[in-house]
């Protein structure tokens, strides 16, 4: 015979049947959605000026390195060590501050580590040694390394998957700018001060992001985030778990009386009634739930405080990896960025060694990248909206995160040959106007095709898009790193020809592996999402 409680959930189910919203469009208070569009522009103004830190932190620093071997006493494998340990925890470390802002929140990890990267700013100034120096890059990539993570996680927070396209492209022009200007700054402030005005430039940059963010309104939503639903389930269960221990407990202490008393009698009585009226409440419960329900209002979420014990960065990462479809696009984006960083890097030996050209100007050339790159991601990105809403409204209003990947089948056809141009009028040392061209021509294409795979992995992962833009921000550390350890080797043995002709079949690579998730991708997701539905964890 079903219990009472069975009979009340039939028929407050029969009357009225419960609504399955995905997660990322769970009920919320003060939707970040819902804001005003000058509100959410602020919102991408303020993360979009921050994101510029980790691109000028990495190469404003270029220009003065000569002038630090001499002032530190510093050696090239020393200045190199900097470098890379600088590219490697700012890949690295997106890990940790990711699965902290799904505690904490967005605002309260930026203001930290800004903070953090205004103090290895300040102490890097003020070095004497290529010790301490070192060390202070370190902290500075480990406070730079938040915002470009948790940057895109935050326009998802606040805009729908058919306008983040635009507005990744709009977020990721900022980094690009880095690049672009940094070596420009750079060579300006070494040349009229020194290279320790290089750091002094960032701290007030930095501040002054700083001091934005305080007036910042978060827009991390609890209630839409997988990972903090499952440490809570976690910290209720452990709870109920030590409850059940307690209550077993008691049981056991209440049996120790054998004989009843007369005030054991009179409790009985007492309580028999207390059980009685109970009774005949529940059953006015049941008629309640057997009339016509008019609303159900939502209860609040459980307030429970969740403390740094419950972070675990490591989880929410390997949910984002074993996903096929994932580990295909993360590895195709981190090819992109690693040709992105080398060409950057190669470009500057080549001006320097075969051009006679100084900082100032190695600057200016690299700004054709820049602004091919910045142009890639701002039309790229509204083309990745423009096709992503025409599949959509052909398939009947209903989309799929793959729909993103279809724009990118254009650009594919022009980068590979962008790229080996760029390798042999570097090789056959023509005027630069040309290398300024293919400089232009492979940042627009490289980008173009970006921004929609770091869309898809947005769109692709609902509930943990700031877990998976830190996963990919690690895969794109790693690979700088490497093709900033063989680029100058590569260079050396095979030239700029042979080089950047490997680069255009790595490039083809990487094109092939997104077109792969593109015809498989939705299979791929849709078998793991199942699969988690019927998982307790996430």
């Amino acid at each position: 015979m079903a219990s009472k409680q069975q009979v009340v959930q039939q028929a407050v189910g029969a009357d009225k049947p419960t609504a399955h919203l995905d997660i990322e469009h769970a009920i919320v208070v003060d939707d970040p959605r819902g804001w005003s569009n000058a509100r959410k522009m602020s919102v991408v103004a303020t993360v979009s000026m921050a994101s510029m830190i980790a691109g000028l932190g990495a190469n404003i620093y270029n220009p003065a390195i000569s002038q630090i071997e001499e002032q530190l006493h510093a050696s090239s494998g020393e200045i190199s060590l900097s470098l890379s340990l600088f590219i490697a925890i700012q890949g690295a470390m997106p890990l940790l501050w990711s699965a902290l802002s799904e505690f904490w929140g967005r605002k309260r990890v930026y203001l930290i580590s800004t903070a953090l990267c205004i103090v290895g700013c300040i102490v890097a100034a003020l070095s004497k040694t290529i010790g301490v120096l070192i060390g202070m890059r370190c902290i500075q990539a480990l406070g730079s390394s938040a915002v470009m993570s948790l940057g895109a996680a935050t326009l998802a927070d606040i805009y729908e998957p058919s306008q983040r396209g635009t507005m990744m492209g709009i977020y990721y022009s900022a980094p690009l700018l880095g690049p672009s200007l940094g070596p420009i700054l750079g060579g300006v402030l070494t040349k009229g001060f020194d290279w320790r005005a290089t750091f002094w430039f960032l701290v007030i940059f930095i501040c002054l992001c700083f001091v934005l963010f305080i007036p910042f309104k978060d827009t991390f939503r609890r209630e839409r985030s997988l990972v903090y639903q499952a440490a809570l389930k976690r910290r209720i269960a452990h709870q109920s778990a030590k409850g059940s221990e307690a209550s077993s407990l008691s049981q056991v202490t209440a049996v120790s009386r054998v004989v009843p008393t007369a005030a054991d009698e009179k409790t009985r009585a007492t309580s028999e009634k207390k059980d009685a009226i109970d009774e005949l409440g529940r059953d006015m419960d049941l008629e309640k739930a057997q009339q016509p329900a008019k609303e159900v209002v939502e209860e609040p979420m459980q307030e429970i405080k969740l403390s740094l014990a419950d972070v675990n960065p490591v989880k929410p990462i390997v949910q984002v990896l074993r996903r096929m479809n994932n580990l295909t696009i993360l590895t195709a984006s981190g090819l992109i960025f690693a040709f992105s960083y080398s060409i950057a890097y190669t470009c500057s030996r080549t001006l320097a060694d075969k051009y006679n050209y100084n900082a100032l100007q190695i600057g200016l050339v690299l700004l054709a990248f820049g602004v091919g790159s910045l142009c890639g991601s701002v039309l790229g990105g509204r083309y990745s909206d423009y096709v992503f809403r025409k599949l959509k409204a052909r398939n009947g209003g209903i989309s799929s995160a793959e729909m993103r990947l279809e724009s990118t089948l254009v650009p594919m056809f022009f980068l590979p040959p962008s790229v080996i141009a760029y390798g042999w009028v570097c090789q056959r040392h023509v005027n630069v106007a040309a290398i300024c061209v293919m400089l232009f021509l492979s940042g627009f294409f490289s980008i173009c095709i970006y921004s929609s795979t770091l869309a898809y992995i947005v769109d692709a992962n609902t509930g943990r898009s700031s877990s998976a833009v830190a996963t990919n921000s690690a895969f794109r550390g790693l690979s700088a790193f490497v093709a900033a350890e063989v680029a100058v080797p590569l260079q050396q043995a095979i030239g700029d020809g042979g080089l950047y002709s490997l680069w255009a079949g790595i490039m083809l690579l990487s094109e092939l592996l997104i077109v792969l998730v593109w015809w498989k991708g939705g299979a791929w997701r849709e078998k793991w999402e199942l699969k988690e539905r019927g998982a307790p964890k996430a």
